[in-house]
């Protein structure tokens, strides 16, 4: 995922705490966040997520007029094509980890960059759908100045094909 643009804004960073079922008033009221020891609206831990909203490339991401399977089975009505969510072969993908490591807490207002670090790639042997392909991918965040606020590392897995139901 690279984004030139992600513009953190307070009422995005509101909506994002709403949909997480988080009621902290840090991330929603300017008044109280101002009373706190940082001073200011700040986003939740996952909250960088969200930038995959200003990827054009970001698969997940609904483009208008054009077919998108969405997160669910089949939320559109259109079926998975060969590749099992894109992730190439004819097994399935899954996310496996996310981990954020905040530098500083990440304020309403601010506009982040983001820089994808080169990916590690290893096997495991599976027991039901062949070799696991595992593939790790670091994301960091930076203002435009260019100071690091958020590091994202993330880890993906692919079977090497379909696992039988039983």
């Amino acid at each position: 995922m690279a984004v030139n643009r992600f513009p953190v804004e307070a009422t995005h960073i509101l909506m994002f705490a709403r949909s997480i079922g988080d009621p902290n008033p840090i991330y929603a009221d300017a008044e109280y966040a101002a009373g706190t020891e940082v001073g200011s609206v700040i986003a939740p831990p996952t909250f960088v997520q969200a930038s995959a909203q200003f990827d054009d490339e970001y698969p997940l991401r609904p483009v208008i007029g054009k077919e998108w399977f969405g997160s669910g089975k089949e939320a559109t009505g259109i079926t998975k094509k060969s590749g099992g969510g894109g992730g190439g072969g004819n097994g399935g993908t899954l996310h496996a980890e996310q981990h954020y490591e905040y530098h500083r807490p990440l304020r309403a207002g601010e506009v982040l960059t983001t820089t994808v670090l080169p990916t590690r790639t290893w096997e495991k042997e599976g027991r039901r759908g062949g070799k696991l392909l595992f593939s790790e991918t670091t994301i960091e965040y930076r203002t435009l100045d260019g100071e690091l606020v958020v590091t994202a590392r993330g880890v993906g897995v692919r079977t090497e094909k379909v696992v039988e139901q039983k």
